[in-house]
Formats: structure tokens, sequence, C-alpha cells
């Protein structure tokens, strides 16, 4: 059967793999965020996997999703203790999708992978921040579950 314009070789769910991050799949990392966010920042994500990239760390997880041998997308998170008072919870920092792979299930697997590491290091509770015009990942953690938690985000210009 042939594959229409918007499917790519991630169309299927179940041939999505998610799995640690490994140094040779920062490229395409790289890449996917330079597509998603038009912002090309390669050292950042070099210090990102530096950081995030020890495959076995409880705390600290940097996920990608493959379809085939081609990174479809990717995801960051970490455990954070006691801020503000707050019992220790897993933080979503990072999460994107290659555009061609797109309402295929990347998205909700990479979330579902890091929901269950956060679980095995035995939080009970996943938070994110967002943009508040960023409709598109605001809809998608919606969609997930997700909704307005208790804590109120606060910030100040600095250079003002």
């Amino acid at each position: 059967m042939a594959r229409t314009a918007r499917e790519t070789p991630a169309a299927a769910a179940d041939e999505i793999v998610v799995r640690p991050v490994r140094r040779g799949d920062l490229e395409q990392v790289i890449a996917i965020d330079a597509q998603v966010t038009g912002l090309e920042k390669p050292a950042y994500w070099r210090g990102v996997h530096r950081r995030y990239g020890t495959a076995g760390e409880q705390q600290r997880q940097f996920l990608v999703a493959i379809a085939g041998r081609r990174v479809v997308g990717f995801v960051i998170g970490e455990v954070r203790d006691w801020e503000f008072g707050s019992p220790p919870c897993g933080w979503v920092f990072a999460i994107s999708v290659d555009p061609k792979a797109r309402q295929s299930g990347v998205g909700t697997r990479l979330l579902q992978a890091l929901a269950a590491a956060f679980r095995r290091a035995g939080v009970r509770k996943m938070r994110t921040m967002l943009a508040r015009d960023n409709t598109l990942i605001l809809s998608f953690f919606r969609s997930q579950g997700m909704m307005a938690g208790s804590l109120i985000p606060l910030e100040m210009d600095l250079e003002g």
C-alpha cells in the first residue's frame, strides 16, 4: 500500500522505540529543535546532553523516540526536591516532535516513558511550564491529562 503525504516512517505508534539518548542522536535532536523553534543552538544542546544524557541516572532523563533509525522526538525531565516547599516531583522541561511525525503518538509515548521514569524515582506528580501563547504544546499537555497546578509562576524583567 502506498504511503500518503502525511504518513512517515513514524506513522504507527507501535513502530516507535523510546530509549535514553545516545551521543550519536544529538545532531538529530539539534535539527528537530532548530526546525521547531527556528533557532540553532548546538552549544546549548551539547551542554544539555552532558548534564542529562547519562543513561541510568534516575533523577535526570533525556529520552528520544526512534522510528527506524531516525530520531523523531525527544523529552527531557528531572526530579526536583522540596523547591518552594513542594514535595519531590518530576519536571518536564523540553519535549519536541519532528513536525513530520506529529499526531502519530510520538509525544504521548515520550511523555508516558518520562512519567514511568519519574514513578520509578518515587515521585507522584509531574509538572511543566510553558509560554501562555504556545497553544500547540498547551493542547498537547492538556490532552495528556495535565492541567493548571497549585504553583503560580512569577517573573521580573532584570533589564528595566
